[in-house]
């Protein structure tokens, strides 16, 4: 009798240290699926209409916001970072001092624990902009200007830099924008704010190396930004415009479309697709919307697609395509006849 008490109370202590591990290794699984997670890079352009908001998760768990929409977008912004568990902004971008990009940064400041602020050398006299100088001196925050060359994070896998304003004075107020290249691993991004051509040759001339996979293009489309040499250097594979549906400035603008289309770039924006978000490993970057139906570049004459041929291997592809050659290496035609006649074969996976 005492041997079968022994037995069982041997049984019980044993099943007592299975559940025991067991149990220790789920909290293990979950954990190693919360780090996965979170050593991602998430951008989040956020739908504001007729302005910018762009805000960062950072892979190292620290956030950043580029700009906050207008005034009205302030309680939208707010909403949407605490709905994704955010409570702290580590870097706060202002690019210029134009209502459509600072309007919401007010809101913001007030709801949450803020780092740093960057500013360029610039001011306004209206009263969004003295609100907001208000909110940062209620935080007992310091602005840091911002000059091209500054580095935000600086790691071997993570770069957040700011590669203009590169002058001191500027005609434009737009000019003055904050321009950040943004590089994890070997993915990378770069939002322009509202920079203009004297910004983007500058940044040219200066040898910044401005290539990136992704573009946020300059002042919602507007054709004074993502002149043809600026967006060569980029050479993106994607571009988001920040814009309001039906504006009043025509934005994007038709050449800049053109730009865009001629070079195969995938375009994204929010006035058709609300807010974008794309996420990186740090070796392939994925977008949360799809636009490979409506991309397509149409020729106005003859309403047929374009395609792009590979000089070196006689392939021609669809814009979308993500198999796309080097920009050296391209060759535009208006119809699958004119490519085959010039000796090129369909791209086995991006043409049936």
């Amino acid at each position: 009798m005492m041997n079968f008490i022994k037995a069982t109370k041997m049984k019980f202590l044993i099943l007592i240290l299975l559940l025991v591990v067991l149990s220790g290794c789920t909290d293990a699984k979950v954990s190693n699926q919360n780090v996965s997670s979170s050593s991602n890079l998430k951008v989040h352009f956020l739908d504001v209409g007729q302005a910018d908001s762009i805000l960062i998760q950072f892979p190292n768990g620290e956030t950043a916001l580029i700009d906050g929409g207008n005034r009205e977008d302030g309680g939208f912004v707010v909403g949407y970072i605490k709905k994704i568990g955010i409570n702290k902004i580590n870097y706060i971008i202002a690019t210029h001092p134009h209502e459509d990009h600072i309007g919401g940064l007010p809101e913001v400041i007030k709801n949450f624990d803020i780092g740093k602020v960057y500013m360029p050398n610039k001011t306004s006299n209206t009263k969004i902009f003295e609100n907001l100088l208000k909110e940062i001196k209620n935080k007992g925050l310091k602005i840091t200007r911002a000059k091209g060359g500054l580095s935000i994070i600086d790691t071997d896998d993570l770069k957040f830099t700011i590669i203009a304003p590169n002058s001191e004075k500027y005609d434009e107020t737009n000019e003055y924008s904050i321009v950040n290249k943004l590089i994890y691993k070997n993915t990378s991004f770069i939002f322009t704010g509202d920079a203009e051509r004297d910004s983007e040759e500058e940044m040219i001339k200066l040898g910044y190396n401005l290539k990136a996979d992704v573009l946020k293009v300059g002042h919602h489309g507007g054709r004074t930004s993502t002149n043809y040499e600026f967006l060569k250097r980029v050479n993106p594979r994607f571009a988001v415009i920040s814009v309001g549906k039906d504006n009043d400035y025509g934005h994007p603008h038709k050449e800049v479309l053109e730009r865009l289309n001629r070079m195969g770039i995938k375009v994204f924006r929010t006035d058709e697709l609300g807010t974008i978000i794309a996420a990186s490993d740090g070796h392939k970057i994925d977008f949360n919307k799809d636009v490979a139906n409506n991309n397509m570049v149409k020729n106005k004459k003859d309403n047929k697609i374009f395609y792009i041929g590979n000089k070196k291997t006689k392939v021609y592809h669809v814009p979308t395509c993500k198999s796309l050659p080097k920009q050296e290496n391209r060759v535009i035609f208006h119809s699958r006849e004119e490519a085959e006649k010039a000796g090129y074969k369909p791209h086995k996976n991006c043409i049936e």
